[in-house]
């Protein structure tokens, strides 16, 4: 039999809809890692709420972060892929925030500790973003009177939380910045808010399957989705499998479509396809 993996996003798609993982899901998992499944997740989550997230699965393969800028062992407690943005990418993304007059969340890894900086709360989706953040998950977040005072050696992510129309006037203002990967797509939680994601050209979805694939030797991969985000990590996958719920787009690429992720969809369907 070929040796394959299983590859989840999260949000949308194997949590539910308070963006938790099920008991049922959970238990699945575990059960069926101890027998041998190979499972893992591709998140544009952090490690700080992944891990609360994830706690208690036993995994027993490495976890794609961030869209790909991370990659994380489990087991050896370490990050096994770093893809950091250049000093020189990152402080023209800050040039180009600061002529824009926009701001976000900037994220800097530093050996194991990744820290989170904001310039303001002003602005009502970054504040209910961190509050959220900080209340649920103990994350921490750091005050900057600006990003341009933080050196920018080792800045990984850049993320923006706001309506599509102020989304989109900086996804194309950036457009032609080298370095850089820009992500684009709708909040599942609110009906109003939409992300952008800016990290290193390197950094995807795709590229963290395929290390994935590499690394372990997996013949075979089985992915699952539901927003924009994930059409990178279907495009490395042999069998792509969106969630009920799922975005059109994201249904249109799919080869097969499952229940819903408030219904424990991804690990039904994969129960379903180890037993038929």
């Amino acid at each position: 039999m070929p040796k394959t993996l299983y590859i989840s996003d999260l949000d949308g798609t194997l949590l539910n809809k308070n963006a938790e993982l099920s008991e049922y899901t959970a238990g699945a998992l575990n059960r069926m890692i101890a027998d041998g499944l190979h499972f893992s997740v591709a998140t544009a989550r952090t490690a700080a709420s992944a891990f609360h997230i994830l706690a208690g699965v036993r995994w027993n393969i490495p976890l794609v972060l961030m869209n790909g800028v991370l990659i994380y062992d489990p087991a050896q407690k370490r990050y096994t892929q770093i893809l950091s943005l250049t000093a020189e990418t990152a402080s023209a993304v800050i040039a180009a925030f600061g002529s824009l007059g926009v701001t976000g969340l900037m994220y800097q890894l530093t050996g194991s500790e990744q820290r989170t900086y904001y310039e303001s709360l002003a602005r009502k989706p970054i504040r209910d973003f961190i509050e959220e953040r900080a209340s649920r998950y103990n994350k921490k977040f750091i005050r900057t009177d600006s990003f341009s005072g933080i050196p920018p050696e080792q800045i990984i992510y850049f993320t923006i939380l706001d309506t599509h129309d102020n989304t989109k006037r900086v996804y194309d203002a950036l457009a032609a910045l080298p370095g850089i990967s820009r992500s684009m797509y709708k909040d599942i939680y609110s009906p109003d808010l939409w992300y952008l994601e800016i990290h290193s050209e390197h950094a995807s979805k795709q590229n963290g399957v395929n290390f994935l694939r590499e690394r372990y030797g997996f013949d075979r991969v089985i992915g699952f989705g539901d927003n924009l985000n994930d059409l990178p990590m279907f495009a490395a996958c042999d069998v792509k499998v969106a969630v009920a719920n799922a975005k059109d787009e994201v249904k249109a690429a799919a080869d097969e479509i499952c229940g819903p992720n408030k219904d424990d969809g991804v690990v039904k369907w994969i129960e379903r396809t180890l037993t038929s």
